[in-house]
This record gives structure tokens, C-alpha cells and sequence, in this order.
């Protein structure tokens, strides 16, 4: 198989997310599919055996649930890919679609939460703040929680008596507060542990008339578990030795938790025993796991993949639970860890080589989006595109990403943007250093906030980069605040200490359009016509400032966010990437 043939081939596999069933009738469960070459929402009957399509949307589905009865399917009805729509929802077996809530206005997404009587909590953020909506089917929607500040629903009790809200209303969107209500709107509890220390509510436990709540919180610098009942007030908090970014579900019975903790770009399964306090690691194979949960019975389902293995729906009793229709996608190369002294600590990094050709290779740096995330050794059809093209691939894990405790990811203040690049800057002399990059042939590249930083490391940091592409980037912080959704707009108030009128030096110095015509080298941008995330005005703005100095740029628009959930789009805008790293890197 050729080179191109076989990166466009990993694009074209079929994949599927892991499946998530009814709480009170675990044999149906629903997951996301590519296999029509869109992402959307597939209902599997694990008693029949028989799997359907819900849904069929030219953009594709992003979010879906399953009510804890298995009797309805939800999902997130958004306009030409734009994040701005309704839920709707259509019974388990087939049958035609309805609203959920006819009478709540579109807005953002904020969540979802269901419970066996039929109510149904729905977090929307639109026209300046954020609400929460009690929806009864065939009743008039009421209006739970309303605030300016971010707020979204994480969960409710399987009775519906108790719904868990994660708000930013004390100041710190990054940070959140954890409050419980109940449907009247009174508040049952809350968790707050002041600044810095995010309480994140996840779900109350499977079990009919348990008022627990799980949780995590940061009062050790780190992520770690926490039970709580909001009615007594009573805590109990797990302690971990090792820090790391965290997900934890609970076991179907109420007597244990799954913890998943990602570290240093890889993912580990335990067992917590609430009753004797024992940590047992579940066997799972060396990679990542995007995803995980106990089944009724005791044995864990989730998702796993490799830099070098592409993605597999396992269980921790041997068995492959899904297999994806179509010829599997073909494996790529294993990544290697690079440790750099940095200026804020030590740098953890990947780097992904060709399997053909000699050192020094020219070089591409894929900085990840968030930029609470972080590059983990997971199966990467763009990485594997890269590294079949010749290009070396180094990916960085910046102060600010998660997944290195609490401290590292908060170490993204004041400075921001220049705190990331410096870091960037450090792994750069590293990979030079080391012989592995051509220092002459070194592209920047990323998306969204990834995007972002190209355009300011291209402006910043002219003499490092021979070209750059900047995926749906922020060009200008001030004018993406006054175009953006909601809860992007909290964001940047958390991350820069207030709004552009309150802090326009601090918005100013981290925008890339400040430093426009100190960019010398080639760049490519690419941005969604409809994106509330990254809007096009402000890189219009950015890119009339390119041509007005003289400067080398191509961009490409499409008509949606992202284009992510639309193979097509990804496989083009994959290859134009590759075309323009050809044409001035070589």
C-alpha cells in the first residue's frame, strides 16, 4: 500500500466509541460511529444482538445518552455544525424523533442528565448566560439554575430528587464549585474549597434511593476521588499516591469505583473498594484508554489504542465487546518519551519517527488544544499521516496541559501563550540537539488552542519555525471574546483574569495579532465558517493583517467547526496540510 493510500486509509476505518447502557437495563447501550463516514449515534440490543442508526446528519452527532430505563435515546441537534441547537430524543426500538424540550431556546451544550420517572435536566448557554432546564415530557419546561458565569449539570439521582451542578459562580471557571438541588431549586449542599481547588461532580451512585456522590476534587495539588452524601454532608476522600488526570465511575452495585488515571501520556485501571479501601490494578495493555466502565457482573469495558495499535472496544475478561465493520485501520510506528529541562520544570514530550529515511528529519510540532489536555501514546491518524510523509513528529506537553497534577496545569497564568511556546522552545533544542530534527526544516503546527499558539509562535518566535499551520486558532483574544460562545468567554475570564475590558493589556500582549509583522515564515490557516469556539471574524482580521505586511499565507474555510466528525473533511484538510509542508519545508 502506498504511503498516501495508507494514512487515508487509518481516516477511513471504522471506529466506534465505547458503549454506554441504560443504567436499569444494561443489555441496551448506544455509541458513535464513523462507519457511514460520519460520526453518529448507533442503538445496540446486547440481548438481540441487533444494532441500529439513530441518527443521520449531514455534520454529524457529537452528543448522545441513553435513559437509565433504556426505554429513550437523546441527542444534540446542532445547525450545520455550529454547537448551537436542541436536544432531541427518539424511543429505544425505533420510532419518530421528538423535542425534548420545545419550548427552551437553542444554546450551547452544557449537558444532560436523566432519571427513571422521565425528568430530565438540560444545561444550555446562550444570549449571556448559562441555565439549567427540569424537562417533563408533554409539560411545560421549568427553569432550574440561571447564572452569568459557567454552569452545567453533571448528573441526577436515578429518582430524579437530586441534581448535581458544577458553576464557576465564585470567579473560576477552571476551578469549579460542586452544588446539589433539588427539583424546587433548593440547594441540598455544596462543595466549594476555595481558590485554585476545583470540586467536579460525576455521578450518584447506581443504586435506587443512594443519595452518594461521586466526585473529584484538588486539595492535594492533585486530582483525587471523593464520596459524598449532599443530605448528611458526609465526605469520604480516596487518597492517591500518584498524581495524574482522572476519571472514576462506579460499579454497578455501589461498593466500588473504577478509577482511570491517565499519566505521563498513558492509562491505568484500578479497583477501589469502598468497603475494605483496597487499590487493585486492573491488567490492561500498555497504551491509553480514552474510556471506561464496570458492567454488571463485575468485569470493566473500555477503549484502548496505541500510538503503534489502532483503537479496540476491550473487556477486562479477555473478549473484544465491538468489532468495527470494515477492513481495520494499518498500524503506525511506536512513540518515544523525551524528558527536558525546562524553565518552569521538566518537559515530558513525544516523538514519533519515520520508519524510512535518516536523521535529521524534517520535523513537525503538534501542539495539542485545550489547552487543559494533554498528547498521550494513543492511536493518531494525523501523527501516522505525518511519519508515513517522512516528518518526524515531536508533540509537547506544556505547562498548562493536564495529566501532571494540579500545579503544572495551573502554572498557566499571567504570561499566557509565551509560557507554552517556552516550553515548546525548550523541546526544540532538545530534538536538535539530539539529532533528530533538521533545524532548517522545522514546521509549528496545531489546532485550536494548538492553532493558537502557531500563530503566536510564528510571530514570537520567527527564527524557530520554517512554516506553520494553525487549525480554527485564536488569532486575537479581544475579538474572539466578543464573537465566541459563553462558555469560552468564562474561560478566558478565568485564564485571564477578567474580561478585555478589564484586563486589554494582558488580552493584548497574548494575541497573535500583536506580533503580525514580526512573522517571516509561510502559514497555512484553516477555520469553520460556523465555529463559536475559534470565530472567523477575528482570523479574517488576523489574515488582513498578513496580507497588508506582505506575509506568505493560504487559508482554507469550510462550512462547520471543526470538520472532525466528518471523515471527508478530515482526509482533505489532512492532505493540504501535507501538500503545504512539501511545498516549503520539503
Amino acid at each position: 500500500m502506498k504511503a498516501e493510500e495508507r494514512w487515508q486509509a487509518r481516516f477511513r476505518a471504522s471506529r466506534t466509541t465505547l458503549p454506554v447502557w441504560a443504567r436499569r437495563a444494561p443489555h441496551r447501550s448506544i455509541y458513535r460511529s464513523n462507519a457511514t463516514g460520519t460520526w453518529e449515534v448507533y442503538a445496540w440490543d446486547r440481548a438481540t444482538g441487533q444494532t441500529r442508526q439513530v441518527t443521520d446528519r449531514p455534520r454529524g452527532t457529537a452528543h448522545a445518552a441513553v435513559d437509565p430505563t433504556g426505554q429513550w435515546i437523546y441527542w444534540f441537534a446542532d445547525t450545520e455544525g455550529d454547537e448551537f441547537g436542541v436536544w432531541w430524543r427518539q424511543p429505544f426500538t425505533g420510532g419518530p424523533d421528538e423535542p425534548v424540550a420545545p419550548d427552551v431556546p437553542p444554546g450551547q451544550p452544557g449537558g444532560i442528565a436523566l432519571s427513571t420517572t422521565g425528568l430530565a435536566a438540560i444545561s444550555l448557554a446562550g444570549d449571556g448566560a448559562f441555565r439549567t432546564h427540569l424537562v417533563r415530557p408533554g409539560e411545560p419546561s421549568q427553569l432550574l439554575h440561571e447564572h452569568a458565569e459557567a454552569a452545567w449539570v453533571a448528573d441526577m439521582s436515578l429518582d430524579g430528587q437530586l441534581i448535581a451542578i458544577n458553576h464557576g459562580e465564585y470567579g473560576d471557571f477552571r476551578h469549579p464549585a460542586l452544588r446539589v438541588v433539588r427539583p424546587s431549586g433548593q440547594t441540598v449542599g455544596e462543595l466549594y474549597d476555595g481558590d485554585g481547588k476545583g470540586v467536579l461532580g460525576l455521578r450518584f451512585a447506581p443504586v435506587p434511593g443512594d443519595r452518594r456522590l461521586l466526585a473529584l476534587h484538588e486539595r492535594r495539588q492533585r486530582q483525587e476521588p471523593l464520596v459524598w452524601d449532599p443530605v448528611t454532608g458526609e465526605q469520604r476522600e480516596i487518597w492517591l499516591r500518584d498524581s495524574g488526570d482522572l476519571a472514576a465511575e462506579w460499579y454497578d452495585d455501589g461498593r466500588g469505583l473504577l478509577i482511570l488515571r491517565d499519566t505521563r501520556a498513558r492509562s491505568h485501571l484500578h479497583r477501589y473498594d469502598l468497603a475494605g479501601g483496597g487499590l487493585t490494578l486492573i491488567d490492561t495493555p500498555h497504551g491509553v484508554i480514552d474510556d471506561a466502565a464496570p458492567r454488571p457482573g463485575g468485569h470493566v469495558e473500555y477503549s484502548w489504542s496505541s500510538a503503534s495499535r489502532p483503537p479496540v472496544i476491550r473487556s477486562s475478561n479477555g473478549q473484544v465487546v465491538l468489532n468495527a465493520s470494515g477492513p481495520p485501520a494499518p498500524p503506525s510506528v511506536p512513540v518515544e518519551d523525551l524528558d527536558v529541562p525546562g524553565p518552569g520544570g521538566r518537559i515530558h514530550a513525544l516523538v514519533s519517527r519515520p520508519e524510512h529515511g535518516s536523521a535529521p528529519f524534517p520535523t513537525v510540532f503538534m501542539l495539542h488544544g485545550g489547552p487543559t489536555a494533554h498528547d498521550r501514546d494513543a492511536f493518531s491518524p494525523e501523527v501516522a499521516a505525518w511519519v508515513d510523509s517522512g516528518f518526524a513528529v515531536v508533540r509537547v506537553n506544556y505547562r498548562g496541559s493536564t495529566g501532571y497534577g494540579s500545579g503544572w496545569r495551573d502554572a498557566l497564568h499571567g504570561e499566557v501563550g509565551h509560557i507554552e511556546l517556552s516550553d515548546v522552545a525548550a523541546v526544540r533544542r532538545a530534538v536538535v540537539e539530539h539529532g533528530i530534527a533538521d533545524p532548517a526544516r522545522i514546521l509549528l503546527s496545531g489546532t485550536a488552542w494548538g492553532g493558537y499558539l502557531t500563530l503566536l509562535g510564528l510571530g514570537t518566535q520567527p527564527e524557530l519555525w520554517a512554516a506553520g499551520i494553525a487549525a480554527v486558532p485564536i488569532a486575537c483574544h479581544q475579538t474572539s471574546y466578543e464573537d465566541e460562545a459563553e462558555s469560552l468567554r468564562a474561560y478566558h475570564r478565568a485564564l485571564l483574569g477578567g474580561s478585555p475590558d478589564e484586563q486589554p493589556e494582558r488580552y493584548a500582549a497574548s494575541s497573535p495579532i500583536t506580533y503580525v509583522d514580526r512573522v517571516e515564515s509561510p502559514v497555512l490557516i484553516l477555520a469553520g465558517e460556523n465555529d463559536n469556539r475559534c470565530p472567523l471574524r477575528q482570523i479574517e482580521k488576523y489574515v488582513a493583517k498578513l496580507a497588508e505586511h506582505g506575509r506568505d499565507h493560504e487559508i482554507y474555510t469550510y462550512d462547520a467547526v471543526r470538520g472532525s466528525l466528518v471523515v471527508a473533511e478530515r482526509i482533505a484538510q489532512m492532505s493540504m496540510q501535507l501538500d503545504f509542508a512539501r511545498k516549503h519545508v520539503g
